[in-house]
């Protein structure tokens, strides 16, 4: 039994670690394959944004056909589909199906990764499975954290193909593990919500499709226009099929905690500054400042490194100051580093960014764990699922949209080349509105979790108005924790 939740750990962490360096390995080598494949600014963007997409929006589908199907079932699969996307994508000649592989390899992304949760907390319990979960949050970090620095060593020894076939010789060699999991399903396992799923992935897809190609096409071409136009339709769509399905893959109803939206507004927010950086901020160090892909990348282990090192300092934190001022510290944390970014110039240098980069680090990683634990705890216990779900979500779907109007910033400041001049002051209009978006996020927090306290000390004290013994044991409850 031992062994087998070795073999089982193994197995998530390596394969948890590979999916997250997939996106940020492909941002650093954006440059290279626009430039080796001939293809303009909107089509390398799909290089990312297709499999940051396509990962969105089948998490939760792919979550219920786990739990219909088996785990370790739809683990193989999803690590199948990414290893053999990737591994045609290091050999593709044309950038149009290169996209079309890296889109594939975020579905098979989808299924591993929610997968791999799901079989860390089948096989471990109690406090076994919260050291898990906790190396588990560490895989995901160190993917996105050394991911770039990776990348960049990968293309400068051996070609941008290799950041797409190493992931996917990983995957192959988590699959050679596969026969020693246990499987395991729900017993009560529930119908797919295939109409939320189209439609929110429609939705998503096209609002991408408008922001990647509106500099190219043109804000007013009728398609963009229509883009938009559905995805505004699909949206609607989306929310009638949630409210009328009778297990929704995007529960409403939680968004009625004025707390857990406040927290999934925080946990979208802090990814929608991190994630595009990571994307385009190496474009901007090797075609402007200068510097090789690997150096590149590591400097960008300073905004990355403290989101490995900084959640277990959040959670020393929380013994002395709410987790929910945590939060709102940890998001001005973030605004203020993107602030200071903008000093940014064409000479800048590893020294002349470390400050900003590692300030917007710090913020991100005392949010990056502690986020998950607020979502889940401020929901009913048996909707844990969903609403970590539905965090998630928020997360995978904000990087992805964010990454793509960052890229439509850019294009258009730069006529589609990401070089000067144009990218200098296009970055700088970037980090702006992310410090102000930041800045008016963690308000907004801060607003919505007081508007739940004071929500829930109504209700208490209309409670103890009804059975006036209640406030006497509510009273006895708080002081004996």
């Amino acid at each position: 039994m031992q062994n087998r939740r070795v073999v089982v750990l193994v197995a998530v962490l390596v394969s948890t670690f590979a999916l997250p360096l997939s996106l940020t390995g492909a941002s650093v080598a954006l440059p290279e394959i626009g430039r080796d494949l001939g293809a303009d600014l909107a089509g390398v963007q799909w290089v990312v944004n297709g499999y940051n997409a396509t990962f969105a929006s089948f998490m939760l589908a792919t979550g219920a056909l786990a739990d219909l199907f088996g785990r370790r079932r739809v683990f193989a699969i999803g690590l199948v589909i990414f290893a053999g996307a990737g591994l045609l994508a290091s050999a593709a000649g044309d950038v149009l199906l290169l996209n079309v592989l890296r889109a594939l390899a975020g579905v098979g992304a989808a299924a591993a990764a929610t997968s791999a949760g799901a079989l860390l907390a089948n096989t471990f319990q109690g406090p076994a499975r919260t050291r898990a979960f906790s190396v588990f949050g560490m895989a995901i970090g160190a993917g996105l954290a050394f991911g770039p620095t990776i990348a960049g060593l990968l293309i400068d020894f051996l070609g941008w193909r290799a950041v797409f076939a190493v992931p996917a010789l990983v995957a192959v060699a988590v699959l050679l593990l596969v026969p020693w999991l246990p499987e395991s399903r729900q017993p009560h396992a529930g119908r797919l919500d295939w109409g939320g799923t189209v439609s929110f992935t429609a939705a998503l897809l096209l609002l991408i499709f408008g922001f990647v190609q509106g500099p190219a096409y043109g804000w007013g071409d009728p398609r963009i226009v229509a883009a938009f136009a559905a995805t505004v339709a699909l949206l609607v769509v989306f929310v009638r099929v949630e409210r009328s399905h009778p297990e929704p893959m995007f529960d409403l109803a939680l968004l009625a905690s004025p707390r857990f939206v406040g927290i999934c507004l925080a946990a979208a927010t802090v990814v929608a500054v991190l994630v595009p950086l990571l994307v385009y901020l190496p474009s901007y160090l090797t075609t402007v400042v200068g510097l090789t892909p690997s150096s590149a990348g590591l400097t960008l282990v300073l905004l990355t490194a403290p989101t490995v090192v900084l959640p277990l300092l959040a959670g020393v934190l929380t013994r002395w100051v709410p987790g929910s001022a945590v939060i709102v510290a940890a998001v001005l944390t973030v605004a203020s580093g993107a602030a200071w970014a903008t000093v940014i110039t064409p000479t800048s240098g590893p020294a002349d960014l470390a400050g900003p980069l590692l300030v917007i680090g710090t913020g991100i990683g005392l949010s990056i764990g502690l986020l998950d634990a607020l979502a889940i705890g401020s929901v009913p216990p048996h909707r844990a699922g969903t609403g970590a779900g539905m965090i998630n979500t928020a997360r995978v779907a904000s990087e992805t949209v964010a990454i793509a109007v960052v890229g439509a910033v850019l294009a258009t400041t730069t006529a589609g080349q990401l070089a000067d001049p144009g990218f200098t002051s296009g970055l700088r209009t970037v980090l702006w509105a992310m410090a102000g978006v930041a800045a008016v996020a963690a308000l907004t927090v801060a607003v919505l979790v007081r508007r739940d306290r004071q929500r829930a000390r109504v209700e208490r004290r209309s409670r103890q108005r009804d059975q006036p013994g209640l406030g006497e044991e509510a009273g006895s409850e708080r002081r004996r924790s």
